[in-house]
């Protein structure tokens, strides 16, 4: 297999890097990989991750929920029914931050279209981008919405989008820089882009370590600290207005994570674990379990 082994930070390029853990897939081959970090930016990385071009069997499985669109398991379908109000706080937080009721999206790894949908029957109009042809197909029969794969990112019009969406995206794109790069380019001026990552200084990776569901390798390339964001950003000629936190993925986390890490669902004890996360970003945000990353030109 094609493995990148990294010798220098794939966010900011310095050399001062270390290995922290190890992490476990979980959800496909029950390999073990290494999670690396940088000294400098504070990057965390996946180390000796499959490439673009091997990678693809990693999302084979129907419980990969992004892809598939499952309701097998408990966590599964408690991730459908508090699907609807996170989908309302996205469409509000987008509508307020570009002070836009409808206007022009672009969703970027739209997996199987509920996002994409949802905002196009409430009169925005979308472009949705999807590497799986699987998850394109179901995001058609389930939501009406006609996905492009993501060969099309590099020929979409440039300075035209009011809002671009990556809703837990990026930790997975192999080409860091060129897409935000692109990311720029697309985004109009005044628009902005939501750029929603995991947050591995939050309470409950702290207390999961190797087990925390959201390191998820080897499907995320990078684990992302705020630091670590913000300087990727200002790299790139992004400014970040302000950061956003995800309340539920920290108890659904924490359920994913209590079932890697004892075999077997606990629901009291990830429930406490999820609300201990949450209390204590409610005094600093910047340590809730994932965060949405507001930015612009």
């Amino acid at each position: 297999m094609d493995l990148i082994h990294y010798m220098v930070c794939p966010a900011c390029g310095s050399d001062e890097l270390k290995p922290v853990l190890n992490a476990v897939d979980y959800t496909v081959s029950h390999e073990q990989f290494a999670i690396w970090q940088c000294q400098r930016c504070s990057l965390r990385f996946t180390q000796d991750v499959p490439n673009a071009g091997a990678i693809g069997p990693y999302y084979h499985s129907e419980d990969y929920i992004s892809h598939s669109n499952t309701t097998k398991g408990l966590v599964n379908r408690l991730y459908h029914l508090v699907r609807r109000q996170t989908l309302s706080d996205k469409r509000r937080l987008i509508q307020s931050t570009t002070r836009r009721k409808q206007g022009k999206l672009l969703d970027i790894g739209a997996g199987t279209g509920a996002f994409a949908g949802y905002m196009q029957q409430r009169g925005w109009e979308v472009t949705g981008l999807e590497p799986e042809a699987a998850a394109r197909e179901v995001a058609l029969a389930d939501h009406g919405v006609r996905l492009l794969g993501m060969d099309q990112l590099d020929v979409l019009p440039g300075e035209s989008y009011d809002a671009i969406t990556l809703w837990h995206v990026l930790e997975h794109v192999h080409e860091l820089h060129p897409c935000l790069d692109r990311l720029r380019a697309l985004v109009s001026k005044g628009g902005r882009i939501f750029i929603a990552v995991p947050n591995y200084t939050s309470y409950d990776a702290e207390v999961y370590g190797g087990a925390w569901a959201a390191y998820d390798v080897p499907r995320h390339l990078y684990h992302f600290s705020p630091d670590a964001m913000e300087q990727l950003l200002i790299r790139h000629g992004l400014q970040l207005h302000y950061s956003q936190p995800m309340w539920y993925d920290s108890f659904y986390i924490s359920m994913m994570s209590e079932k890697y890490r004892n075999g077997k669902s606990n629901m009291p004890a990830a429930m406490f674990r999820g609300m201990v996360s949450n209390l204590k970003a409610f005094v600093d945000k910047s340590k809730c379990s994932s965060l949405i990353y507001v930015a612009g030109k």
